[in-house]
């Protein structure tokens, strides 16, 4: 490959890449603002100048292609009397308003002006003076006067979301952004816009003044609103979701993530309809009790039915982890075949960007734990008739809602003798329930998802709860950094009392009379990596935090949706 010299350090390029390109790759941050890696080259920021020998001016190196033999100074006296001036331009008329700015602490322009400024000003006119707080659109608002002008917003709906929406308007000084007429910016990924904003200028109306980043902790984790599985960051603050951004991974989401994933897919954990401990109904009321009482109860109750009257529905919803113990639950505690998961679709739903039409984030993992009737038991469809049947007696739903589902099958379930629900929240299921046990949302807990692609990754706790509490007392901190814990249990904010639907299956195995060792979610996934093949020899340091590809055939396996 051929070579150039950057900053007395020689590096490889590929043809046809530009030096701010070829330098990301090694790690070497050139400033910029209005270059991203995903988006056209605009060059109008003129962030990054540099030297390059031979070449009579400074050059940009978001535009400028590197070549064989080049020599590039990025830190020379031209090059940093350049950035200086660059910055001290975009300083003439950019608000003093760090303190009130949501972008403040992950700001480039507020970077930079440490970096590069004297911190005063010799501009002595009035400011010019924009628009602020417009609505682009339902989901972001803009700030005229924090806008340096980088069009990446722009550039990022005409060539991301295919939807062109935005435009420069004015010249000079008194350029801004606004909507083309007749549109608003309110394409399925608008939101995205925010992250790539490099200063104030564009804002989530939904996160806005609710938090600054250095008082909320962020965690790596999956999406869960579709099956692409986009990997994202939960960021926290007194144990409560404030929102999420996408995080890098080329072989899934690049950059990108979808309004819906965003906003939807986060609020109903801290909601107000949280199942917060078990409930058992009496006279007619679900009554909260203790955890071993609800086992006891559980347990009892499900000794009075024959095998084969007793149905269990898994879910996509949940990990690969709890779905490998709803299987082991159904067929090696209680001996049922009658085993199955609802599958998701919405077709209109779905798009060629990233959205997919199984609306669930785990599907291929639900199938390849094991989630499926066996040889002579019922399968979904089966399970329903059993009921109508009167055959099927006991039917226990996991993480799902049946009645969300299918509204039609209300009466019908009201004639089962037992109808046990796992839930995190309360939902049209759990008003017909006899047993509710509270679920950990995918934000309290460890474990793994597969998306449509046949990709295995992880999710990690964000977001305590008390039962998380009493496994983390004593923890060390390396071995807490290995859970992949990073929430502080001693913040403010509510805990409810939820599990792991692994652990409450566990606990009432146990009061079933077979017991599971296991006390975090990386042995469950031991257990199932000697189980099922495709999971052998992974763990969860083997996946990390970008996932690993499974050898499976995708197309197989889906053949049932």
């Amino acid at each position: 490959m051929p070579r150039f010299i950057i900053d007395g350090r020689e590096i490889e390029f590929k043809q046809g890449q530009t030096i701010i390109e070829a330098a990301a790759n090694y790690g070497i941050d050139i400033p910029h603002f209005c270059w991203h890696p995903k988006l056209s080259v605009s060059g109008n920021c003129r962030m990054c100048l540099v030297e390059v020998e031979k070449m009579p001016k400074l050059v940009i190196a978001c535009s400028t292609i590197a070549s064989e033999g080049m020599v590039v100074h990025t830190h020379s006296e031209k090059s940093i009397a350049a950035r200086n001036a660059v910055i001290e331009f975009f300083l003439i008329n950019h608000p003093l308003d760090c303190p009130i700015c949501d972008e403040a602490g992950e700001c480039k322009l507020q970077d930079y002006a440490y970096q590069h400024s004297v911190g005063e000003s010799r501009f002595v006119e009035e400011k010019v003076h924009k628009d602020k707080r417009i609505p682009l659109g339902p989901r972001v608002l803009f700030d005229g006067e924090r806008c340096i002008s980088c069009s990446r917003c722009i550039r990022f709906c005409d060539e991301i979301a295919k939807d062109s929406e935005l435009t420069f308007v004015q010249r000079g000084d008194r350029v801004t952004i606004t909507t083309f007429p007749g549109e608003e910016l309110d394409n399925p990924y608008s939101m995205n816009v925010v992250d790539i904003c490099p200063v104030g200028a564009l804002t989530n109306r939904d996160f806005r003044f609710q938090a600054r980043v250095w008082d909320m902790s962020h965690t790596n984790t999956i999406c869960n609103g579709c099956a692409r599985g986009c990997n994202t960051e939960i960021w926290v603050r007194d144990n409560k979701i404030l929102r999420l951004v996408p995080r890098y991974n080329e072989e899934v989401n690049s950059y990108w993530m979808c309004d819906h994933g965003r906003l939807n897919t986060f609020k109903f954990v801290n909601a107000d309809d949280r199942v917060d401990g078990p409930h058992l109904r009496v006279e007619g009321n679900l009554v909260k009790v203790g955890w071993d009482e609800a086992f006891a109860q559980t347990a009892s109750r499900l000794k009075s039915f024959a095998k084969d009257e007793i149905a269990i529905i898994g879910s996509p919803y949940t990990t690969c982890e709890d779905n490998f113990m709803i299987a082991k639950f159904a067929k090696s505690v209680l001996g049922t075949g009658n085993l199955d998961f609802i599958r998701h679709i919405d077709p209109e739903f779905g798009d060629d960007i990233l959205r997919k039409d199984d609306v669930t984030p785990n599907t291929l993992g639900a199938e390849l734990t094991g989630i499926a009737p066996s040889k002579n038991g019922k399968d979904y469809s089966n399970i329903i008739k059993g009921i109508r049947e009167g055959k099927i007696k006991a039917l226990y739903l996991i993480e799902d809602d049946l009645l969300d589902y299918d509204s039609h099958l209300e009466e019908l379930i009201a004639k089962l003798d037992l109808f046990i629900v796992n839930a995190s929240n309360f939902n049209k299921s759990t008003t017909l329930a006899d047993i509710v046990l509270p679920s950990a949302t995918y934000a309290e807990k460890n474990g793994t998802f597969v998306n449509f692609q046949g990709r295995l990754q992880r999710i990690k706790a964000a977001v305590a709860t008390i039962d998380a509490d009493r496994a983390l007392e004593g923890m060390s901190m390396s071995r807490l950094d290995k859970f992949g814990t990073k929430f502080d249990r001693w913040a403010s904010g509510k805990k409810f009392d939820s599990r792991a639907t692994w652990k409450i299956l566990a606990g009432l195995s146990a009061a079933l009379g077979q017991k599971y060792k296991y006390q975090m979610a990386e042995e469950v996934f031991a257990d199932l990596g000697k189980s099922v093949s495709v999971f052998k020899d992974l763990d969860y340091d083997v996946i990390g935090d970008s996932g690993v590809q499974l050898k499976i055939n995708v197309n197989e396996l889906t053949a049932k949706v």
